[in-house]
């Protein structure tokens, strides 16, 4: 015995356009979704070598560096070689990162009385950032030649900062300098440009 089909209507040409519509929306969509998340992952890869090479981010972690910056401040670096009197740096001490105020350059005469005065090249610094003076933990003699291709830094808390006054930190070479100091942007309230 033959069966007759079940009447199957054909599906009228809106139908079969609606169907198509649909269809390219998926596609459009899928395609939309995996253009926005490569854009995504490039930015992201882009971000990361800029940050990494260029504009590096760091913390600060203590006290040394109070008033001007504060434990949790968060700070964009500018990989560098130009340093500045008076500017900001960061710089790799053993496994860590510190940040000190670059105070003599390579060829520079430093001295510190014992009131916590520092002279470079004879004359004392204008030092506004740092709220009492103090010769702090030295151990090195002056006067001190800053020697070629390093530099001598200083925190601004100067009666707990541990920088180039001891011999365990010393002039910095500048091969370990991660970069100078732009800008604080956190916390944002304390947003403030460095440099």
């Amino acid at each position: 015995m033959i069966r007759k089909p079940k009447n199957i209507s054909m599906p009228t040409m809106e139908q079969v356009q609606e169907a198509r519509k649909k269809v390219r929306y998926r596609t459009a969509f899928r395609k939309s979704i995996v253009t926005t998340l490569s854009v995504l992952t490039v930015v992201a890869a882009i971000a990361v070598l800029i940050a990494s090479l260029l504009l590096p981010v760091v913390r600060v972690v203590g006290d040394s560096m109070e008033p001007s910056l504060k434990s949790d401040d968060m700070l964009l670096l500018m990989k560098t070689t130009d340093y500045d009197r008076g500017g900001l740096c960061c710089f790799y001490y053993q496994t860590r990162l510190l940040i000190k105020r670059v105070i003599g350059l390579p060829g520079d005469m430093i001295e510190i009385d014992e009131e916590g005065t520092v002279y470079v090249n004879g004359e004392a610094l204008d030092e506004p950032y740092v709220i009492g003076k103090s010769l702090g933990q030295c151990d090195i003699e002056f006067p001190y030649q800053v020697p070629e291709s390093r530099i001598f830094v200083l925190g601004d808390h100067r009666e707990t900062s541990v920088d180039s006054r001891s011999s365990v930190i010393g002039s910095i070479e500048v091969e370990r300098i991660v970069g100078r100091v732009l800008l604080r942007f956190w916390p944002l309230s304390e947003f403030t440009i460095l440099t």
